[in-house]
């Protein structure tokens, strides 16, 4: 059976899913009370707008079956997350019984709307620079407790991560720079305790920044708020020397201007945190 991710799946979905379950849980659902007990129900999940898919692994590890639950019970996706959808695709199906099917029903679609609409967005991005050498990156600007998920649906959408947090990677923003005193004093105190794979970025609003950010050994400058002009400035005297990331409020609109600027990556806080929803519903029978 088709299990819906796209490999490799991310890390802590299932404690993600069914503590979510069980914030909606409580102590029961009252509403069970209406239903039978042990009876099953075919279903199926529909997309209601068009996007690409993410969440359909979550939505089946949510219904399959458990314990002594029914032999004709299963859940299989239909699509894989990644997959572009329009209305009346259906993404997953199967037999649950009907009180657990209706418990986890809003659970599921919660994250499978909300991670649908991230790779959605993302790949609008993604698309706006076809054919250019220019990388769509995502941001720490996550929900708390989903960014192993949020980072897999921006990858579902063809974008890229950035670092998962602030084991895996060095980044110096401007209080790092006002704390330590300089670009250069900071670059050298991070280098003394970082691992030879790691690497280091720093973020810049000047010309004069970004150099001295080249000059101090930096691997990475992020172009903070610049416009196009600082940008292709930085990029005709850096580029060949660092990767240039730009940033700021960059929207689908601006986002091929930017890439032509020369920089090697965008990064997008909006992706993760501003994305709306791709709608989809679940329906019994």
């Amino acid at each position: 059976m088709n299990p819906g991710w796209r490999h490799p799946a991310p890390e802590g979905w299932l404690d993600a899913a069914f503590g979510a379950l069980a914030e909606d849980l409580g102590t029961g659902d009252l509403s069970s009370a209406a239903l039978q007990p042990g009876k099953t129900a075919e279903w199926y999940i529909e997309a209601q707008g068009k996007g690409v898919v993410c969440g359909v692994g979550i939505a089946v590890g949510m219904m399959a079956p458990e314990g002594e639950e029914a032999q004709d019970c299963f859940a299989e996706a239909i699509a894989t997350d990644g997959d572009q959808v329009r209305p009346g695709d259906r993404v997953a199906e199967g037999v649950t019984e009907v009180s657990k099917l209706l418990a986890r029903e809003r659970t599921a679609l919660n994250f499978l709307m909300a991670l649908s609409g991230t790779a959605t967005l993302t790949r609008e991005f993604v698309d706006k620079l076809a054919g250019m050498r220019v990388d769509i990156v995502d941001t720490r600007k996550t929900m708390p407790y989903m960014r192993s998920l949020q980072k897999y649906a921006v990858r579902c959408g063809g974008g890229r991560n950035h670092r998962m947090g602030l084991y895996d990677g060095i980044m110096i923003k401007d209080n790092h720079i006002r704390a330590s005193g300089s670009i250069t004093e900071a670059v050298h105190k991070v280098r003394a305790v970082a691992g030879q794979m790691m690497l280091v970025e720093v973020e810049c609003t000047s010309l004069e920044q970004v150099e001295e950010a080249a000059v101090a050994g930096a691997d990475i400058v992020m172009l903070d708020n610049m416009d196009p002009f600082m940008m292709k400035d930085a990029a005709k005297k850096y580029g060949d020397k660092v990767k240039l990331e730009a940033s700021g409020g960059i929207s689908l609109d601006t986002v091929k201007g930017v890439a032509k600027t020369g920089v090697h990556a965008v990064s997008i806080g909006a992706l993760t945190h501003s994305a709306p929803a791709l709608p989809f519903h679940l329906e019994v029978g």
